[in-house]
């Protein structure tokens, strides 16, 4: 029987420390692979804590891939054999402790949008931050800022990034832009015209369209349930991986532990290789804890962590940041010394009060419960609906979106073509897809972040009248 030190734990929750203490036996051999995790009602009352404890800890070792489930059977240890006692494994260890018109321009319901509902922001005390700020900050508002951004800002990333991350990076490392677009241009700079980048498939097709911009080489790579296939990706000469680990859009699913290594396993056998990880919607895990980000469990400083504040505040803000590893930072020192920050000082030292201040963690927790409630709504509608008969919900637990799955022989492109007509915008999991595959049809990607509550159930109703009536 598992048997831990429950009082050691600190200021961490029970959940956290005993899924900490789990993920550390599987990486130091003491639970060996495919062996059987005791009963969460048997462990619970060997450690005296309730079972709800140990479901939860379960569900995130299951979520990050240490675990797997078998119906009605239990729990059990994933293979990692390979990692167990390796340096990766080691620094993953210790970085886990620490009436609507039908227009294309207005429509009733739109399901694509990430808008964030302009009631939801909280103009009052962001106001109030500026006002301090253009009074006080006088001087510094008109000097030109750090090439890498006003420290302020980044020192508050810093700090967000440790403790709701458990991302430990400095100031120095971090870069503020307007925009993962602009963050992009610097890395084709920084890293040169001459590698080749793999993105997934389906994916973020905008970076690969910035890099086509660009005449850089870029190869798409499928992705299964464990995210980006890395027997394809062996195969290729690639150089710079493009990944979402924690939640990868727009699928949603996460990497799990055992794909996250292989990726620390490909960038490591070569000195040319480096791996983005986006953290795409990283704060609106709706359930159990955020992702261990491959950043932080990364041992060769070949990993660049990419964020942004177009999704926790507004698209409109335009303030992304990315984490350069050390060699990178001192090379961007070396050679790019002509690049200007790209974001106003004033938002920059608005956002950073904001942050300090405790408003932003505030914001993200209110949201994260608007949004939970929303989707639970959003849900329930749709259980209740035509559609609960002819429709399957995937990965509804992380990000601002889930996917419908709808069984019909009608070809995605007739439905884009006809929602207009019954004043909803949708979008299809094909439309994300380079190459062509069946098993991507017929999956509608259900965007909820910018629909508002009293318009659900008629926005419910709406698609419900396109699926069943052109099926």
């Amino acid at each position: 029987m598992l048997t831990y030190q429950l009082e050691e734990r600190g200021g961490r929750s029970l959940y956290d420390y005993l899924y900490s203490c789990i993920k550390k036996d599987i990486f130091e051999g003491k639970l060996s692979a495919n062996e059987k995790l005791p009963s969460k009602r048997s462990l619970a009352k060997n450690l005296g804590i309730s079972v709800i404890t140990v479901e939860n800890a379960y569900s995130q070792l299951s979520a990050e891939g240490f675990v797997y489930s078998i119906e009605k059977k239990g729990y059990y240890v994933a293979e990692l054999s390979k990692w167990v006692g390796s340096s990766i494994s080691q620094r993953s260890i210790e970085k886990a402790d620490d009436s609507g018109k039908t227009d294309e321009g207005h429509v009733y319901a739109d399901f694509v949008s990430n808008a964030v509902g302009s009631e939801k922001f909280p103009y009052s005390q962001w106001s109030r931050l500026t006002r301090q700020v253009l009074s006080e900050q006088n001087e510094m508002l008109l000097r030109k800022a750090p090439r890498t951004g006003v420290y302020e800002l980044r020192q508050a990333i810093a700090e967000y990034l440790y403790n709701f991350r458990h991302v430990s990076v400095s100031p120095q490392n971090i870069i503020v832009g307007s925009g993962t677009e602009h963050l992009y241009g610097v890395i084709i700079r920084l890293l040169g015209r001459h590698k080749v980048y793999a993105v997934e498939d389906p994916g973020y097709t905008k970076l690969s369209d910035i890099l086509s911009g660009d005449e850089i080489e870029c190869i798409k790579v499928p992705i299964d349930e464990a995210g980006m296939r890395m027997d394809i990706l062996s195969t290729m000469d690639a150089d710079v991986v493009h990944i979402t680990p924690s939640h990868h859009f727009p699928t949603g699913r996460v990497m799990d532990i055992k794909r996250r290594l292989e990726f620390l396993d490909w960038v490591r056998g070569s000195d040319e290789r480096y791996i983005i990880e986006d953290d795409y919607d990283c704060e609106f895990r709706l359930h159990g804890r955020p992702i261990q980000t491959l950043y932080e469990s990364d041992g060769s400083d070949k990993v660049i962590y990419m964020n942004t504040f177009s999704k926790t505040l507004a698209p409109s803000f335009r303030i992304s940041y990315m984490i350069l590893p050390d060699k990178l930072m001192r090379l961007y020192n070396e050679k790019m010394n002509y690049m200007s920050c790209t974001v106003p000082n004033l938002e920059q030292y608005v956002l950073a009060r904001f942050m300090t201040q405790g408003y932003f963690e505030r914001h993200i927790n209110r949201m994260r419960v608007y949004y939970r409630s929303t989707r639970d709504l959003l849900l329930k509608e749709i259980q209740n609906s035509p559609l609960h008969d002819i429709s399957t919900v995937h990965e509804e637990d992380a990000g601002l979106h889930f996917l419908l799955s709808i069984d019909t022989c009608v070809a995605d492109h007739e439905f884009l073509r006809k929602a207009g007509d019954y004043g909803i915008r949708i979008s299809f999991l094909s439309e994300y897809t380079y190459d062509y595959k069946p098993e991507n049809e017929h999956i509608i990607i259900i965007n909820y972040s910018g629909i508002k509550k009293e318009n659900i159930k008629d926005a419910v109703k709406r698609l419900s009248w396109l699926i069943c009536d052109i099926k």
